[in-house]
């Protein structure tokens, strides 16, 4: 597969910053590590990675924006660019010695995603995007899984933990999602979970109480292997209200059934 400059760029910083963080991950024990909010870490090795993609980045494409987990909104000279970076998502994972979490880019362009990289240096896996181009998995075209039914699919979600709300509404979420399908996991990375499903890995997936850089460069990858994502109303506020229901259109569409019931709190 011939990429594209601009995803050559992404891949790069991507991959940099993955060997930044495989190197930490190896000393994860040893890692000082402080404390932003209950149950949310931050790391060194997670501000490592983010300079990594900062500096990487700026190089490559001067003057674009950044919006970035750790350092925020950063401005640049040309308004019409972006990159949303998460350097470390599942960072909960990687604390604790689990092998699911990687670095996340995409790339906004006048307020739409156009391109997205996920890698996970744990298991060496890069997933790549770009809007008209299709999703890849190691080079791979990635299609969403073609199962038809909620019965025979296998749904992620995420599970809100100590010191995040919505615990009630996620219950009444799983108890009515739990008994109609196959399996549901909770991966803890929310990026690699929407890559799963541009993967067809999973059938679907939904969490509400998310950030732009958790989802943009998933997003991306999901309607360019041929699936749909949209809020928990249908519609197309991701960002706005920070949830999302992704997967093939009828699954997608039997998800959104099954959270519209969970949402009247019958």
């Amino acid at each position: 597969m011939a990429r594209s400059a601009i995803i050559n760029v992404m891949v790069q910083a991507a991959m940099k910053a993955g060997r930044s963080l495989a190197r930490d991950f190896g000393e994860v024990q040893n890692l000082q590590v402080s404390l932003k909010g209950p149950g949310d870490y931050v790391s060194q090795a997670d501000r490592r990675a983010e300079e990594i993609v900062h500096q990487e980045l700026s190089r490559a494409r001067p003057g674009y924006a950044f919006l970035m987990e750790e350092r925020g909104v950063v401005e640049g000279g040309d308004d019409q660019h972006r990159w949303i970076v998460d350097p470390l998502d599942g960072t909960t994972n990687f604390l604790h010695g689990i092998p699911i979490f990687g670095v996340s880019i995409a790339l906004e362009r006048q307020g739409q995603i156009v391109a997205g990289v996920i890698y996970n240096p744990a298991m060496d896996e890069l997933y790549t995007a770009e809007r008209g181009g299709g999703a890849f998995f190691n080079d791979r075209r990635m299609r969403v899984a073609a199962r038809r039914e909620l019965t025979d699919s296998v749904i992620g979600t995420g599970i809100p933990h100590l010191g995040r709300g919505h615990h009630g509404q996620a219950l009444l979420d799983l108890r009515h999602i739990m008994g109609e399908v196959s399996g549901i996991r909770r991966m803890g990375a929310v990026a690699l979970d929407l890559a799963y499903v541009a993967a067809g890995r999973m059938d679907g997936f939904w969490e509400d109480g998310l950030q732009p850089w958790d989802m943009a460069a998933g997003l991306l990858m999901v309607r360019e292997a041929g699936g749909f994502a949209t809020d928990r109303s249908g519609g197309q506020k991701i960002f706005e209200t920070g949830n999302v229901v992704a997967g093939n259109e009828l699954i997608h569409r039997a998800l959104l059934k099954q959270l519209q019931k969970a949402s009247k709190r019958d």
